[in-house]
């Protein structure tokens, strides 16, 4: 079998680890052929390919980013985008496809599909906010890194008793600053899924430096929203007005209004810090590299079982297949549950002056 694969979207630690899986199993099991498309999906709409065999996979392992290459483009945007996709499956004689993206590569997946592709998705965000999945490749690799940007952070925060803003990646979930954030040791996890009063945080800080803890570290999402009209009117923060092709604004510029409004209400000398895509790069985690691993072969097994518009899913540590309109039906975010534990590490307002932190 004649297979196509490409990467799309923003890079994530793990990709590599898929693309060798996929192709090595492909090879030595069902003694497919293999056609990479360059840059996601922009690759099928220009015909940019080029063949894939063990030599190109060999090494890749470790590596960080795609040797795909990728970007954010939507053939639903461009003039016949989709009709030119299908033409150059057809002219590279491609009988299946291997979509590895999130949310927007897989929604056009699901297009192609609808119009007769046998294309199979892989999950793939750091946010780790896809649904239908428990996990995705690239969330463990995040968390460590922003886990061990805390722990520096902590070390300076304390030696100039600063309060610490640290921005992390996370539009409408907030896994990476829930889990990095309890990881970590911070003061205060402010997440998209659950608006914050920056009085609130602001009170928070204040008492526990009354407590004879000088120093406090604030772990935020980038899409974290301000509850009240000031300043952020409850409406996510931007760079700039502009949007990508699937819609998508650009966030960023929290960390620095909150840690001006916490330095303004409390006196303390307060920094931002925007980790930003320090949190993309990089080589992939122990446990990244096995899921990556394990979606790339589970998705090259479901081409040959003919498991088409369907998406390599993770559940209860099982790889299996689900619909991939119900992966991208909706995101998958923090729970109520999940939120508890944060909530279960801080103290109540009533307790804050006598629990020691």
């Amino acid at each position: 079998m004649k297979i196509g694969i490409l990467t799309g979207g923003g890079d994530c630690p793990g990709l590599n680890a898929v693309i060798r899986a996929v192709v090595r199993k492909g090879i030595f099991t069902y003694g497919d052929e293999f056609i990479g498309f360059l840059e996601g999906w922009r690759g099928l709409i220009e015909n940019m390919s080029t063949p894939v065999d063990l030599d190109v996979v060999g090494g890749i392992l470790p590596r960080g980013g795609t040797i795909l290459r990728t970007s954010r483009t939507n053939p639903s945007k461009r003039p016949d985008g989709i009709d030119r996709c299908l033409a150059t499956l057809e002219k590279n004689q491609i009988d299946s496809l291997i979509a590895i993206g999130g949310d927007d590569t897989l929604s056009v997946a699901q297009k192609l599909y609808e119009r007769g592709v046998k294309v199979v998705g892989v999950p793939k965000t750091i946010d780790n906010d896809l649904g239908g999945t428990d996990y995705t490749f690239g969330f463990d690799t995040a968390c460590n890194i922003v886990c061990e940007a805390l722990d520096r952070v902590h070390t300076t925060a304390e030696a100039h008793n600063r309060v610490m803003v640290v921005e992390v990646m996370g539009r409408d979930a907030g896994w990476i600053a829930l889990y990095s954030g309890i990881a970590g040791g911070a003061d205060v996890i402010l997440i998209p899924e659950r608006p914050f009063d920056v009085d609130k945080v602001a009170e928070s800080i204040r008492q526990r430096h009354e407590r004879g803890r000088y120093f406090s570290i604030v772990v935020v999402a980038e899409g974290a929203k301000f509850s009240s009209a000031e300043p952020g009117q409850g409406a996510p923060v931007l760079q700039d007005m502009g949007k990508d092709e699937f819609g998508h604004v650009k966030l960023g510029g929290i960390a620095n209004i909150l840690a001006r409004e916490i330095e303004k209400r409390t006196g303390y000398e307060t920094r931002a810090v925007v980790l930003g895509h320090i949190q993309r790069g990089g080589s992939p985690s122990a446990f990244d590299r096995v899921l990556a691993t394990r979606y790339g072969l589970g998705a090259i097994d479901m081409v040959h079982r003919g498991d088409f518009g369907c998406m390599a899913a993770l559940r209860a540590n099982k790889i299996v297949s689900i619909r991939l309109v119900e992966a991208i039906s909706r995101n998958r975010t923090v729970d109520d549950e999940m939120i508890q534990l944060i909530d279960g590490l801080m103290p109540r307002a009533e307790e804050r002056a006598t629990v020691p932190r």
